[in-house]
């Protein structure tokens, strides 16, 4: 199983921080965030790792280089950033078998070990890590339904009102090829951009069994200065 990590985004509302450095490069807690997602698909035993790049792009490739705690890298490129569902397909001339994806601006204490465990059920056709928010949160996210044998069966993009608290899918998932297919089916949502949200939506939509994983610790997606100093607050309380 490979580890693909989109690390594409310019980091806009992290300026001036991100004004000339990808917001993977920035430190939490000691280390870089790409670091720390890096560090995590390692543990989970993946034989190569893809990272999909775009802005300040080089910086990564100079940081990184080949390989990662003896972890082949291989680099792909975004050009324009039009979503998460594009940034995936950018690497689809590495993707050949099952994967496991991550936000590159992703730092999480979850035991993402229960992810890649239940994939390997040859039922299961893909798993997304969810986590519980409040209401507030849930608008900005993929509001998951999960059955009592925690399949996903509905989903709704940023709802206007989610109910309080929400299920919502979180930033690592595991997938196969089959999801290529279905970022290449959707279409540019109302912000622009084509969702992951979405794809995963055709995946069931054509029948996928996708597992919901409850998150059994944090997660922070860092995208502002806020989150930032949250995710350094978490690490520091942990280690």
């Amino acid at each position: 199983m490979k580890g693909v990590v989109l690390a594409a985004g310019e980091g806009t509302r992290l300026r001036p921080l991100t004004a000339a450095t990808p917001k993977g490069l920035l430190d939490v807690g000691g280390r870089p965030i790409l670091t720390r997602c890096f560090e995590r698909l390692v543990d989970l035993g993946v034989t190569e790792l893809v990272v999909v790049v775009g802005y300040e792009g080089d910086r990564i490739r100079e940081r990184y280089g080949e390989a990662f705690a003896g972890v082949p890298i291989s680099y792909a490129v975004q050009q324009e950033r039009d979503g998460m569902a594009h940034a995936l397909l950018a690497a689809e001339d590495h993707l050949d078998g099952p994967f496991v994806l991550m936000d590159g601006d992703g730092v999480v204490s979850c035991d993402l070990r229960r992810l890649v465990e239940r994939h390997r059920d040859p039922a299961v056709d893909g798993t997304v890590l969810v986590e519980e928010v409040p209401a507030s949160a849930a608008r900005e996210k993929m509001v998951c339904v999960l059955d009592e044998n925690d399949e996903l069966v509905g989903w709704e993009n940023k709802p206007e009102e989610p109910a309080d608290p929400s299920l919502v899918a979180a930033s690592v998932q595991t997938a196969t090829p089959a999801l290529l297919d279905a970022c290449r089916a959707v279409e540019r949502s109302p912000r622009g951009e084509f969702e992951m949200s979405d794809a995963i939506g055709h995946r069931i939509a054509d029948g996928a069994r996708i597992v919901g994983i409850r998150c059994d610790g944090w997660l922070v997606n860092v995208n502002t200065p806020a989150d930032l100093a949250r995710a350094n607050e978490l690490v520091c309380e942990r280690d």
